[in-house]
């Protein structure tokens, strides 16, 4: 089975991890997210992959190769443009083999039964079939109810009060007619234009409810939660390179014996953690250190970089290469740009630098 994954955003809300790594390969409890992603749809009978690409296109095919590692045979097409998610589609259009085929948003970390989606889209001879989740509230997010059978009625944006707490999770199977129903050459959104149109025009459209784990992986502290649920187990991947606990530590990373690692925290090769030093719920990119009697909690330290002796971060995210001093304390929300030095100082910084 063929699988499309649109993996061509700029990751814009989660710089600036991003400013050189596309999201969906930020390391993820210790490998790229996109990883997690790829071994679910493999291991649900998908043997070819199509990574629909626009953003440092070279930083995808550079780690997986034609995805033989992974099992797979993987394709990469990148847009010229900006096409969206209909028109992501719609581009690699020339690569689908001509049976139904699943298609990824490359950003969604879930605990969906991918074969219970195409088994349930084959069984009601769907025209598409989406997975929807429910959230507590649907505010954030358009919604989609449904009939009593399960069949789509509408796509609604954000609204005040929304119909129904069901949302569009971020994964699909198309039928390959359904592939006409998109323009092609020019951008396109598939919640916006391609399914109301399908609903508009008498296609078949059903909404498979998945309650499993769900998670959009677009924020910092969603991309935190995210690894450190993995490394839990609080959701479950094949791609963890170790035991579901309450750490992973990578090889080649030097942690002090009196140092604590907990709720999920992923220590990245190569890193430091010195004396005394309490990471919870954080991720360490490869090469970081952490200096002794530092706090670090619910942040993210990029490749390379330093968090001084006794310095707190809180909510924090740190860019590759950058100096976080001693002493200094950094909370809510504050994001250290890459290669930026910030002195033993005891300063207390919670806005973005």
């Amino acid at each position: 089975m063929d699988a499309v994954v649109l993996v061509g955003g700029k990751g814009t809300r989660l710089r600036p991890l991003t400013i050189t790594t596309p999201k969906p390969m930020l390391p993820t409890a210790g490998v790229p997210f996109l990883t997690h992603l790829l071994v679910r749809a493999r291991d649900a009978g998908v043997d070819h992959a199509i990574l629909s690409t626009a953003y440092r296109p070279e930083v995808f095919e550079g780690h997986f190769g034609d995805g033989g590692d992974l099992g797979l045979k993987i394709t990469y097409v990148t847009e010229a443009e900006p096409l969206g998610t209909g028109g992501g589609i719609r581009n690699v259009a020339q690569h689908l083999r001509g049976d139904d085929f699943l298609v990824f948003n490359g950003d969604v970390l879930s605990g969906l039964d991918v074969t219970s989606l195409v088994s349930e889209h084959r069984r009601r001879h769907a025209d598409v079939t989406l997975y929807l989740t429910e959230v507590p509230d649907a505010r954030a997010f358009g919604c989609v109810p449904s009939d009593d059978e399960g069949w789509v009625t509408a796509f609604l944006e954000k609204m005040p009060e929304p119909v129904t707490n069901r949302i569009n999770a971020g994964c699909y199977v198309f039928s390959p007619a359904v592939l006409d129903a998109i323009p092609a050459g020019r951008p396109v959104s598939v919640e916006r234009e391609t399914f109301p149109a399908l609903l508009a025009g008498g296609a078949k459209v059903y909404g498979h409810v998945d309650l499993s784990y769900w998670l959009d992986l677009g924020t910092p502290a969603a991309f935190v939660r995210g690894s450190c649920d993995l490394v839990l187990g609080k959701v479950a991947s094949a791609a963890l390179p170790g035991e579901p606990g309450q750490c992973l530590v990578l090889p080649g990373a030097t942690v002090a014996p009196d140092a604590v690692l907990t709720n999920g925290t992923t220590v990245g090769r190569d890193v430091t953690v010195g004396a005394g030093a309490y990471v919870d719920g954080s991720v360490v990119f490869d090469g970081a250190v952490v200096g002794p009697g530092a706090r670090v909690c619910d942040s993210v330290v990029g490749r390379g970089a330093t968090v001084g002796e006794g310095s707190v971060l809180t909510g924090v995210v740190v860019g590759d290469g950058a100096l976080i001093g001693t002493g200094n304390e950094l909370v809510d929300g504050a994001r250290i740009w890459p290669d930026v030095v910030i002195g033993d100082a005891a300063v207390r910084f919670s806005s973005d630098l």
